[in-house]
């Protein structure tokens, strides 16, 4: 079931008056039941015969806590270290089996003369989600750092639908003890509208923003993917509409996930700030899918040694931890590239830093000038590992290079347009009675495109995040990051106003009007 979809958007409110009428009369342990069952149904909803594999993984990183649990309680370091062992390796087995089978019978019949065929596995929603929350809950029992609970609460725990598809990567330690204080409480005002608001917002940057890039992304890459060349400023502005579709996507999934939660009374973690302001790629990551981020830095760049062995070793475990990183975006070569990149711009980012203090020219830091031409370079750098990330092969990610380099001019858009106006001339032809020439059509679909992308640009770098807009609130879990332009912040500020009421009513109004052809989340392929 999608956020953005009509059979949600009556689930929820259904849900939300259940789960609230139930704390009321029923009590906390009866409230979290029907959320755990509710979340299953959720689950559900795409494909019912897949449940049995997350309550298998629920019920085995259940058991596996539990024995993790006496061993801590008696001391048992080897014993404890072995179970903790068995534990991930079979969270890792599964993941391996449904996301990355066919990458190793490829690669196998690649090496060997034997030949077996690939098999044909439907990926299960939210796998490299809910894998890891329960990887990293088994660790924190090992490391003493939380006393798990009973099997219901840690059901709702793994299984909490504003989170369950694409995140947060959540703990259980800040989550457990939100479900567990709700006793007897209903719906409060403030959670309710913090939580629509935020959900609307979230719906409209999917919705309005998001789904409407998506189609010059997928032309562009279309022609690179086969081999054709597109110009530079096409092959540019398809960089870029893929840049701000994921942006959106993610953020706006991201909002509505914190509204849900919020809804229930639950604050999730912060996952998603600004991260087109980076002023380097260490900021970058610590502004996008954060808890992706946290997870790869505790739970593998720390375990590798981190930066304890010396910069040649620490450079070495930044490349596997985000080389890894990409390979949890899926089983395909592009993903392992745009990890790998991504590992060399931080080794970048870190000798830099180092060369820097070094030379003592650390003061550069001060000048604004510096901080816009590091953001600049910053940006680049993340928007060139996109179109790696986003192509379907290698050879269309170097198609898509060479293009964007090519400086060949304005005049070759009329590639990539006559795709665009051909889908334009389908829409009109079936919402006017009279035949528009397709030389026209071309025209505003690229008036369209030019819009759409200098109102993304001027959104991710010249707003507030909406963190920042509902800061006063408390929005997340985690701490606000402290942020600049504060005065612009403080002058948009939400709070529960009749204009604000007014706006977000008019978004979600519009995102309604669009829900006709609804589009999944990028990261739910993941």
């Amino acid at each position: 079931m999608l956020f953005n979809s009509f059979e949600f958007l009556l689930f929820l409110p259904l849900v939300l008056l259940g789960y609230h009428g139930i704390v009321i009369h029923y009590g906390n342990r009866a409230s979290l039941l029907f959320l755990a069952c509710a979340s299953l149904f959720f689950y559900g909803w795409w494909k019912p015969e897949y449940l049995w594999i997350i309550l298998s993984s629920i019920v085995f990183n259940y058991l596996v806590s539990l024995l993790l649990l006496k061993q801590v309680a008696s001391g048992k370091d080897h014993a404890r270290r072995l179970l903790l062992a068995g534990g991930v390796a079979g969270n890792l087995a599964l993941l391996g089996f449904y996301k990355y089978a066919g990458l190793m019978v490829t690669a196998f019949n690649s090496l060997s003369p034997a030949q077996f065929s690939v098999p044909d596995i439907v990926l299960p929603l939210a796998i490299s989600f809910f894998t890891f929350q329960q990887i990293a809950y088994l660790v924190d029992i090992s490391a003493g750092k939380t006393r798990g609970g009973n099997f219901p609460d840690y059901l709702v725990f793994v299984t909490f639908f504003p989170q369950l598809i694409a995140g947060p990567i959540v703990h259980h330690a800040e989550m457990m003890p939100q479900f567990q204080s709700r006793n007897r409480r209903g719906i409060k005002l403030e959670d309710l509208q913090i939580g629509l608001s935020l959900f609307a917002l979230g719906l409209a940057k999917k919705v309005l923003l998001a789904d409407n890039l998506a189609p010059l992304a997928d032309a562009s890459f279309a022609l690179a993917d086969a081999g054709q060349s597109q110009g530079s400023v096409s092959a540019w502005m398809g960089a870029g509409a893929y840049s701000l579709q994921i942006y959106f996507d993610f953020s706006g999934y991201t909002d509505m996930a914190l509204g849900l939660g919020r809804m229930f009374g639950i604050r999730l973690p912060l996952n998603f700030f600004s991260p087109y302001k980076a002023r380097n790629i260490i900021d970058f990551w610590h502004r996008w899918h954060m808890t992706l981020s946290r997870f790869l830095r505790d739970y593998l760049y720390v375990p590798l040694g981190g930066n304890r062995r010396g910069r040649p070793r620490r450079y070495l475990n930044l490349l596997l931890t985000m080389l890894l990183g990409g390979l949890w975006h899926g089983a395909a070569v592009t993903f392992i590239l745009w990890g790998g990149l991504h590992g060399l711009y931080l080794c970048i980012n870190h000798g830099w830093r180092w060369l820097l203090g070094r030379l003592q020219l650390s003061w550069l830091a001060h000048y604004r000038s510096y901080g816009l031409l590091c953001g600049l370079v910053t940006l680049l750098a993340v928007v060139l590992a996109w179109v790696v990330f986003r192509a379907e092969t290698s050879a269309g990610a170097w198609r898509m290079w060479q293009d964007m380099f090519a400086f060949s001019g304005a005049e070759d858009l009329k590639i990539l347009y006559r795709q665009r106006a051909s889908d334009f001339d389908l829409l009109l032809k079936s919402l006017l009675p009279v035949h528009v020439p397709l030389g026209d059509i071309w025209y505003f679909s690229l008036a369209q495109d030019a819009i759409l992308l200098l109102l993304g640009g001027l959104l991710c770098l010249c707003l507030p995040n909406s963190i920042e807009l509902f800061r006063h609130y408390h929005p997340s879990v985690s701490a606000v990051p402290e942020f600049s332009g504060s005065t612009a912040t403080s002058r948009l500020a939400w709070k529960p106003s009749l204009a604000w009421a007014a706006g977000l009513g008019l978004l979600f109004f519009a995102s309604l009007m669009s829900l006709a052809r609804v589009a999944p989340f990028l990261y739910f392929q993941f």
